[in-house]
């Protein structure tokens, strides 16, 4: 009886304890020209396997039990690749495409990277494993932005960052290394005038189920970036599974996303990757649910097709495209009338898409080329009915706003290996944008605009000793429209004091065009004259690494801002600087400046030992000069920003539970004084002239929470999970406005609590 006993409970504990198991494999490349690296040493750690690639550069681990898992790149005369966070699931493999730097002895970057990071300074990486994890990121990699030292969200509804003190219109997104038009659905989302912004929106078009590992930059850029003040986050795009056809699907109150990739046949290695989404609010409306009469609906779909060739380099076909739309129909019953808003009926629509094709091929052994073509495009419209409240079959069209824009971009890239201790890398990228604004109720004109931008570069990457490394670089743009140019030198020196820590220091020139709407904002007396706004950009860093792939990075950075376009007429206090959406219809000039400066640091710790830590915050100060020589606070002159970012993973027999959460803290934007009797008396807020941006709003407080739990069995995982923006209820200030409906000044809030339920199955 007691053998039988034993063996019984033997056989359930086997039951319970069956290893579910999946692959971890991937190529090994020199990070300048792309070829495979045979006989490279990949180490799988913390299973303690090991081996060394083939000579397409090829490893592969199988029949690995499923969990976390970190891996070791190492080869003779080439910089270590450390990878951790890999998250390896049953019904997917875990592909990775590796480069590694051919320098001397470097600090190994405490940060998930598969690459040479392309600064020095201020830079970030974002994998989809992280936006996966983060708490309430809506997976949007501009969200997960918001966890790093300096930035802040410019409003709990749109992806708009605040970094460094800067306006969101100073910052540029990237796909592919290539600027592109704004990628978000709903781009008027958290807007004052409920207009459309440069970058901001409600998510981003392009699902994270396509992306790779990006980077997003705060300052001082390697001379290969311009036309940005601010910041960029650069996307990249994966390429599907070459060996085996593998899905996602997920639906969640986001939406509907579905995914599929692999390989179009065996006997090649092209392969395939596309994604659709269809947001679950849309869903709900067509049903005739309503969500306090507003319905906010999105589509997209995106795909990347990756071709290599045999002799001819490889081929990228992408492609985005997105639909986005919100509708506000007022309450029927007038007595639940509170606000301006809820007698209007109001519809805006969003359309953007982006399609290209990058080709990358050696020259060589120590050369290689970079080429990508991309068109992008972006269509916006905005209509308001004022509602007869006695018939509601009566209302009144009161305003209209459309914008289209338009980009057709070319990058070419050339990178050489001239020795051991120098790199050269030149190109160039070309621009042709058109712009068109239409506003026939606002100001009644229709403004049209084109040009061609030219941005040539040369950077010289030079290791001056085993410790001490330079780059010295330089940016020119040309913009045919305003016949504008900028020559923008750019520096950067690292020097690594030891095995685990180095000091740094970057310089650069930037500039940045105005936004479409700045140059046409004066119907009467042009804008086009306008030059770009230019910055001096210095940033000294230091960075500390600790076991268990913890760091500690602090950088002080100093950014003085000249030939900002600023008001000259009734408004000289105006500035570009403080610019989020719309325009101010007078003469402008370049004779502003700005001036902002501040002290960062960061604490990481990536996920080892089921836990992990991102602690970061910063200290800063942002004022500008507008025309009258006034010195004042800027706009987004917060002064602080301090964000915790931490999870906890609990391995039991019934799968993965987590428990993540994100803290911000930053300090309140500000605010101009409203003149309540003018406002009255023209029935439309009126600010107070010579009092700009003197309030300063509350601090901005927001806890968010995410719990999931992940399960495998033999051919596919799931995981179930529960995100709560905003979990603690606070109403942050956002901004303050006349109402026309009660006669008084009101104070607006952004969003409260806010959960949202998902399911994720892959397969």
């Amino acid at each position: 009886m007691i053998r039988i006993l034993l063996f019984l409970i033997l056989a359930c504990n086997v039951s319970f304890a069956q290893i579910f198991t999946s692959t971890i494999r991937g190529t090994v490349k020199d990070a300048d020209t792309g070829l495979p690296l045979s006989n490279a040493t990949v180490q799988l750690a913390p299973a303690g396997t090991g081996e060394s690639t083939d000579e397409a550069g090829t490893f592969r681990f199988d029949k690995i039990p499923v969990g976390r898992y970190v891996l070791k790149i190492s080869y003779v005369g080439y910089g270590p690749v450390e990878i951790p966070e890999i998250l390896l699931e049953s019904g997917k493999e875990s592909v990775h495409d590796i480069r590694l730097s051919a320098t001397g002895r470097e600090l190994q970057e405490a940060t998930v990277t598969t690459a040479r990071p392309v600064a020095f300074n201020s830079i970030q990486a974002i994998t989809i494993e992280q936006t996966l994890r983060y708490a309430a990121t809506y997976l949007d990699p501009a969200r997960v932005a918001t966890s790093f030292p300096g930035v802040a969200a410019a409003h709990d509804q749109a992806n708009g960052l605040v970094i460094r003190g800067n306006s969101p219109n100073n910052m540029q997104w990237r796909l592919e290394g290539v600027e592109i038009v704004n990628p978000n659905h709903l781009s008027n989302a958290g807007t004052f005038s409920d207009k459309s912004t440069q970058t901001g929106g409600g998510v981003n078009i392009l699902s994270t189920q396509l992306l790779a590992t990006s980077y997003f930059m705060s300052g001082a850029f390697p001379a290969q970036y311009g036309n940005a003040l601010s910041g960029i986050l650069d996307m990249n795009l994966r390429k599907g599974n070459d060996e085996k056809r593998e899905f996602v699907a997920q639906v969640g109150l986001i939406g509907l996303d579905v995914a599929a990739e692999g390989p179009f046949s065996k006997k090649t290695k092209a392969s395939y990757l596309v994604n659709y989404r269809y947001s679950f609010t849309g869903l709900l409306g067509a049903m005739g649910v309503d969500f306090g009469g507003e319905i906010n609906r999105f589509q997209d779909l995106s795909f990347n097709i990756n071709l290599p060739t045999a002799k001819a380099g490889t081929f990228t076909v992408f492609g985005l495209g997105g639909i986005s739309s919100n509708t506000f129909t007022p309450d029927k019953d007038t007595t639940t009338w509170e606000v301006q808003k809820d007698g209007y009926h109001i519809i805006y629509k969003n359309k953007m898409g982006a399609a290209g094709v990058t080709h990358e091929i050696a020259l060589g052994t120590r050369s290689a080329l970079k080429s990508t073509i991309v068109v992008s495009g972006l269509n916006t419209s905005r209509y308001a009915y004022m509602v007869d409240p006695k018939d509601f079959n009566s209302s009144l069209f009161t305003e209209s706003d459309k914008m289209r824009k338009g980009r057709l971009s070319l990058s070419s890239i050339f990178t050489s290996r001239l020795g051991g201790r120098f790199r050269l890398k030149t190109g160039l990228s070309a621009n042709w944008q058109s712009d068109e604004d239409l506003i026939p109720i606002s100001n009644g004109y229709n403004a049209r605009l084109s040009g061609y931008i030219f941005q040539p570069f040369a950077s010289m990457a030079y290791q001056i000793a085993p410790k001490l490394t330079s780059e010295i670089g330089l940016h020119y743009l040309y913009y045919s429209l305003t016949k504008s140019n900028s020559a923008e030198p750019r520096a950067a020196l690292r020097w690594q004091a030891g095995s685990s820590q180095q000091f740094s220091f970057s310089y650069g020139l930037h500039s940045q065009l105005q936004a479409a709407r700045v140059y046409m904002s004066n119907p009467y007396r042009d804008n086009r004259d306008l030059d770009p706004t230019k910055a001096h950009h210095f940033v000294l860093g230091y960075q500390k690494n600790f076991l268990k792939s913890s760091s500690l990075k602090l950088e002080l950075y100093l950014q003085e801002l000249f030939h900002v376009p600023v008001g000259t007429q009734s408004q000289r206090s105006w500035s570009v600087l403080n610019l989020v959406e719309g325009y101010i219809p007078e003469k402008l000039e370049n004779l502003g400046t700005g001036r902002n400066f501040g002290i960062e640091a960061t604490y990481q710790k990536l996920l080892t030992d089921q836990y992990y830590i991102l602690l970061s915050g910063s200290l800063y100060d942002a004022t500008y000069v507008g025309s009258d020589g006034i010195r004042r606070d800027s706009r987004f002159n917060g002064r602080h920003t301090f964000s915790f970012t931490g999870g906890k993973e609990f391995k039991t027999n019934k799968g993965i539970w987590g428990i993540n959460t994100k803290i911000l803290w930053t300090g309140g934007f500000r605010d101009t004084p409203i003149d309540l009797e003018a406002s009255s008396r023209f029935n439309s807020t009126t600010y107070v002239t010579g009092q700009e941006y003197t309030i300063r709003m509350g601090d901005y407080f927001r806890p968010d929470l995410r719990i999931y739990w992940k399960k495998s069995k033999t051919r596919y995982s799931r995981t179930l999970a529960l995100d709560i923006q905003n979990v603690s209820g606070t109403k942050n200030d956002a901004y303050n406005y006349y109402d026309t409906f009660q006669k008084k000044i009101v104070r607006q809030h952004q969003l409260g609590m806010i959960p949202v339920l998902s399911y994720r199955w892959e397969f």
